[in-house]
This record gives structure tokens, sequence and C-alpha cells, in this order.
């Protein structure tokens, strides 16, 4: 399966991976890192200047020499749909904005690509409502977190709030980003994380038709104006809850 997605269309800053690698790795320097769906290798230069010295990229679309930003040394291309043994192993991974282009049955096999290369893994991808080339498998956080705990890793996002308020930052990373690390002994046994919206990328979620009709409506009971038998139904129906949950002990 070949992936139709145009790099050059969808062109990520620089800047975003030179402002976000020190706040997410902060005292930690990684000797080595892998890019899966790196791109034109905006991340992989980053990581160079950076400081890591040994990088790697691959990527489901066959970049032209003259566009990598990156030595075509450091980069495969290869379908994301397959599994790939890279022949060793990196400190760290990076795998941003990329599972959502590939469709639900192939999750797991870029999961495994993944945690088969490394311990520690730096995540994004992109939630329902976020709009994008070849979007077909647009989940939130708890999705990828259960599939990385079944490989053994536990997911916190703490990174995410580090570089939350960074407008440098492209908002779908500091939106989506999480870090997984192998733990098998406590995977699964971690809070799950929440899905959140970044206020910079409201406009684009606001965008979708759906999401758009499901914010009018707040917005009506909000103001008063839905229909006063809207308002004397939901009293009701709160009034039971609360009797049902009182009946339990909570």
């Amino acid at each position: 399966m070949q992936v139709d997605y145009d790099h050059q269309k969808n062109l990520h800053t620089e800047n975003g991976p030179r402002a976000a690698l020190p706040l997410i790795f902060g005292d930690w320097k990684p000797n080595s890192l892998l890019d899966v769906g790196c791109g034109l290798g905006t991340w992989l230069k980053a990581a160079v200047e950076f400081g890591i010295p040994d990088i790697f990229g691959i990527d489901g679309v066959d970049i032209p020499k003259d566009k990598l930003l990156i030595s075509s040394d450091l980069f495969q291309q290869h379908n994301l749909t397959l599994p790939i043994d890279l022949g060793r192993r990196f400190d760290v991974a990076l795998c941003l904005e990329v599972a959502e282009h590939l469709d639900e049955i192939f999750a797991k096999n870029i999961v495994k690509i993944l945690t088969s290369h490394t311990d520690v893994v730096i995540f994004s991808a992109a939630p329902p409502w976020q709009t994008g080339q070849h979007h077909v498998n647009c989940q939130h956080p708890a999705y990828w977190q259960s599939l990385f705990n079944e490989a053994g890793f536990t997911c916190f996002d703490e990174v995410r709030w580090r570089i939350w308020n960074h407008s440098e930052i492209e908002p779908w990373y500091r939106q989506n980003i999480f870090i997984a690390k192998r733990n098998s002994s406590e995977s699964g046994q971690e809070e799950r994380i929440k899905a959140v919206v970044h206020p910079e990328l409201l406009p684009v979620i606001e965008g979708d038709v759906k999401f758009k009709s499901y914010i009018e409506r707040v917005k009506q009971i909000e103001d008063g104006a839905m229909p006063v038998e809207w308002y004397l139904r939901a009293l009701v129906q709160g009034f039971k809850s609360k009797l049902a949950r009182n009946s339990v002990g909570l």
C-alpha cells in the first residue's frame, strides 16, 4: 500500500524542532535517534544541531535527494505498512504526526517498527477532527497508548505541557505529543493520556461540520436558546441520575 502524501504541500518549519528538542530532552542528550516518517528531515536536522551525532530517518515517500535536509545516506524509503529491521537499535525514536496517515489495520505495525528499534519513543498522531492529507486513522492518544502498552511500554505526557506555550513549535505537536518508555512490569497501569485541544487548533477543529454543530448546540444550551421542554427533561434526567448515584453510595 502506497500512502498518497506530498511533503511539498505540507512543509514544517525548522524552527519548531529546534525549539522543541531541548525542551523534550532536558538534561538528557541521546547519542542516536531514529525518525520514522521523517519527511524532508526537519527534526533530524534539528537533532544534529542539538548535538545528537547519530541519526537516521525512514519515510514512506521517496524524498528526492535535493529536497532532503540531511545527507541521503542517512535516509531510507520504506513502506510504513510493512515491517522493517534496520539491524540496530537507537537511544530514542521519533514518530510525529505520521500514524494517522496509515489505515487502522497497520497501526500495530508502526508501533512495532518503533518498539523494535528503541526503548524510548516520542510520539504524536492526529486525533479526530484534525484535518490533513490522507488522514485515515485519527485517534485520541489513549488509543495509541494502549498499543504501546501491549508492546510493554508505559506512556506519559509531561512533555506536552513543557512545550504547550511555545508558539514557535507547531501546535499539533504541542497538542498530541507524548513519550513511551519500555517498562513491561508497569505497562497499562499508568493513567490514560487525556484528549485535549490546543487553542491554536480550535479554528481547524471548528471548521469540521460535525464538531461545529456540537459547538453550536453547546452554545445554544449555555445561552438558554433551547426549548423550555428540553431544560425540563434535562432537569428530570439529572435528578434521576443523582438518585441512582446515591443508591450505590457515590
